[in-house]
């Protein structure tokens, strides 16, 4: 587990969670369907359930955690405020959140293809938060 891909790969999954559940934060308390807020919520238990098993293998790699660009966590607090602002419904929390889910899965997908030589491990994690995303992703369809 000692490769460089496995720990690049490692780092790019807990910015990736890390991103995904400070974007259900900032939006959790301006929902208002109790399903979607529910269905938010399960969501990021199990972001933040893979994200301290990403640390800890982080740590055992001798590594650091990754926190998520300061431009893309600028850019989506930036673009959620003035979505809210216009548009504060549910759909279009729904819409904000369906975004960050595309964006992420085109990123880890990205990440897969680019440290080809992750051990399984950490491969199989990156593939469980795709699994994640695309999960939310799907089942906010019916609130947009």
């Amino acid at each position: 587990m000692e490769n460089n891909d496995t720990v690049y790969l490692l780092k790019e999954c807990d910015a990736g969670a890390k991103m995904a559940i400070s974007s259900i934060d900032e939006v959790i308390d301006r929902i208002g369907d109790s399903g979607m807020k529910r269905l938010l919520r399960e969501s990021k238990s199990h972001h933040e359930k893979l994200e301290a098993q990403i640390h800890g293998l982080l740590a055992e790699c001798g590594s650091e955690e990754k926190e998520p660009a300061a431009m893309a966590k600028g850019m989506s607090w930036i673009k959620t405020s003035m979505k809210m602002t216009v548009d504060g419904s549910d759909a279009a929390v729904a819409d904000l959140i369906t975004d960050g889910c595309n964006m992420g899965i085109k990123s880890l997908h990205r990440y897969l293809n680019q440290y080809k030589a992750a051990d399984k491990t950490s491969r199989d994690i990156c593939t469980r938060l795709v699994s994640i995303e695309e999960t939310l992703g799907r089942e906010l369809r019916s609130y947009l």
